[in-house]
């Protein structure tokens, strides 16, 4: 076989197994975003307090922190496809469970197991597309987990706004909701019946002691005369996994790569993404003529939802992460400051759907693609699977913070005298530009390395950036001197 039918084949492989595994994308897009259309009629259908409306929507992110922080051991025992089989199971359940719910109560619960497959998805596919992915293709297959993510998303934006279409408000408090939430049963069902077509990470099947089958995975991802050198660094690098020798999170070095990756996880929620995503068609009626409208507009924000992913996972790996991720986040703080000025004045038209057009293709280039290909792709081997789950937890509870904070800001009565309804977008550009300045500090570009490459220039970054590093090193060089 040719060296280019060789390319060709471990390149289609590996879209093949990328593909399928970020169906788990498409589940929790779709799962985080159904409730922008479904909130209201719910709030009406429960008389919900704001209070009340805030755990509505953000129930699901505390059953996505248990998810995420179970995940770790999920994926370490029962492997990453076993995890992603049981969070398969778990959207079938929650669609349907919070679909049938007779009262706020089971709502809530099912809701929270839905939570729990979106934990534990948004840990394990990527953590899979990871370990079975080469370097020269990571940053690509990572950022099709972020792009399912986005089509999930505006799947679900239409699908609420074809069910809202030409329906009384009655109907949807009644029934509607229930059809949108209950939808979702259709993807997951597709997501489990292709699962048994994608092999088991190799990575995880070394630390198992599966060597030959991990072999087999590797050379249909890598070139062959790098499989036998490949196994080797990923038995060194779970050497002491193999001996029972667990790594702590807190031993010295890899406790800072535990911290930048979690800061990373948690940004990307600062940056107000799931306010958007959650509350999109409340923000848009206030600055259009119906709730219909309101719904088409937020499918609009969905499709260039699509497209920034798009745009991001076809850059990742030849512009690197740092360029996408400064001028993604600038672009985020335009938007959103400038969509917090436009509820500010009330401004009817499209001015919003513009503001949100930028922040949101701006997201997908930026802390949508790379934050998903950071988190996983920095973390050493020998604690991949427990410090993702961390990280990703981290990421779920300042999404909580975040989604049960906004209804409060946005109808507290004293900052609506103030600011009128600016406050919140203007606080999360703020936070854009702060958390992209701790990034760029601490993080190195990591285009084009291997997983086992990252370990020892990210514990150099970290080292380097410690304050009073560069004052030791000077009073180094005057002592040597004198």
């Amino acid at each position: 076989m040719t060296r280019q039918a060789t390319d060709s084949r471990r390149f289609r492989f590996v879209i093949q197994t990328s593909l399928i595994a970020a169906l788990a994308g498409i589940l929790f897009g779709y799962d985080t975003a159904v409730i922008s259309g479904a909130i209201g009629p719910i709030t009406d259908h429960f008389q919900l307090s704001p209070l009340a409306t805030g755990w509505a929507v953000s129930s699901v992110v505390i059953g996505a922190i248990i998810g995420a922080l179970g995940a770790g051991a999920a994926a370490l025992y029962g492997g990453r496809r076993g995890a992603l089989w049981l969070a398969a199971a778990l959207f079938i359940v929650s669609a349907l469970g919070s679909a049938l719910a007779a009262d706020f109560f089971w709502y809530s619960v099912f809701r929270m197991l839905g939570g729990l497959a979106v934990g534990l998805a948004s840990v394990v596919a990527p953590m899979y597309l990871s370990e079975i992915s080469p370097g020269d293709m990571r940053g690509t297959s990572i950022s099709l987990f972020q792009q399912s993510t986005a089509v999930g998303a505006v799947i679900v934006f239409f699908v609420n706004y074809f069910i809202a279409r030409g329906v009384t408000p009655e109907w949807l408090t009644a029934y509607g909701w229930r059809w949108m939430l209950g939808s979702e049963v259709v993807p997951a069902i597709l997501f489990a019946a292709l699962l048994p077509l994608i092999p088991e990470s190799p990575r995880w099947l070394i630390l198992k002691n599966r060597d030959n089958e991990a072999r087999h995975v590797l050379d249909r991802a890598n070139p062959s005369e790098r499989v036998a050198g490949l196994v080797d660094d990923i038995k060194a690098s779970f050497a002491g996994e193999r001996a029972h020798q667990r790594v702590s999170l807190r031993k010295p070095g890899i406790f800072g790569i535990v911290a930048i990756g979690a800061f990373v996880a948690a940004a990307q929620q600062l940056t107000g993404i799931n306010v958007v995503m959650y509350y999109a068609p409340q923000i848009f009626e206030r600055v259009v003529d119906s709730s219909e409208t309101a719904l088409l507009q937020t499918s609009v924000m969905g499709i260039a939802f699509v497209f920034g992913n798009l745009a991001g996972m076809l850059l990742i790996d030849r512009v690197g992460r740092r360029p996408l991720i400064t001028y993604g986040s600038l672009g985020c703080c335009i938007g959103m400051a400038g969509l917090g000025t436009i509820v500010y004045s009330q401004s009817v038209g499209y001015g919003a759907l513009i503001c949100l057009v930028l922040y949101i293709m701006s997201f997908a280039i930026s802390w949508g693609c790379v934050c998903w290909t950071l988190i996983g792709e920095i973390f050493p081997n020998s604690i991949r699977s427990r410090a993702m789950a961390f990280a990703v937890a981290c990421q779920w509870f300042a999404g909580f913070v975040v989604t049960q904070t906004f209804p409060l800001l946005d109808q507290n009565p004293w900052l609506q005298a103030l600011f009128n309804g600016g406050f919140s977008f203007w606080l999360y550009a703020g936070f854009t530009l702060i958390c992209l300045a701790v990034v760029l500090r601490f993080v190195p570009e990591t285009k084009n390395r291997t997983l086992e490459e990252l370990e020892p220039l990210l514990l150099s970054r970290i080292e380097s950036a410690r304050p009073g590093r560069h004052r030791r090193d000077v009073g180094h060089a005057h002592a040597r001197s004198a």
